[in-house]
């Protein structure tokens, strides 16, 4: 589109001749420059992961309120340590949510997705497995163990007894009297 600034200098360019007409072209040329430019080199690089400012919505933040409660815990503080065990919990719960929503909405589509979002679910599901441990040895150092045996439970429901963290829940609630009957994995060297 041409401005109404650019109108003046063409009808000057009729009237002095030569000077006037290289004038007007290079107010034309000015004006398309922009149009003629490549587009932004954006476009032509790779597509790289962005995090959003503020967002603590993933694996890394999980592993890290995990250290973090750790390191209260470590130190005597256990209330900052369920604390922090709860978001990273509650964080692994909404994350494996997510995933398994992306996941199942991209099947058939795209098989790439699906296969990520499915690796992503199952670090989340370890990370809730841990959560869930970390608590319920809190609870039981507590002498809690009404709170810890559902923790251990859900561990050996979403790990099974076949994983290893599925195998530690168990033997917990082995020592906790809530069952008796060890459990021995097959291959294992020991019992429980």
């Amino acid at each position: 589109m041409i401005r109404p600034t650019a109108i003046p200098s063409l009808r000057s360019a009729r009237t002095s001749g030569f000077a006037g007409v290289c004038g007007g072209v290079l107010a034309l040329f000015a004006l398309a420059q922009p149009l003629l430019q490549p587009p932004a080199r954006a476009q032509a690089t790779t597509p790289q992961t962005v995090q959003p400012a503020g967002t603590d919505l993933n694996l890394s933040s999980v592993k890290a309120l995990l250290s973090r409660g750790d390191a209260a815990v470590a130190s005597g503080n256990l209330a900052e340590g369920r604390r922090l065990y709860d978001l990273a919990r509650d964080a692994s719960r909404r994350l494996l949510g997510f995933y398994r929503d992306l996941s199942g909405s991209f099947r058939g589509l795209d098989a790439r997705i699906p296969r990520e979002m499915d690796d992503k679910g199952r670090e989340a599901l370890t990370l809730l497995a841990e959560s869930n441990l970390r608590l319920a040895a809190l609870f039981r150092r507590q002498n809690q163990p009404e709170v810890a045996i559902p923790l251990l439970v859900e561990v050996v429901k979403i790990m099974t007894p076949t994983n290893e963290g599925g195998r530690k829940a168990y033997q917990q609630l082995v020592e906790l009297g809530f069952v008796v009957t060890p459990y021995t994995a097959p291959g294992s060297s020991t019992g429980g």
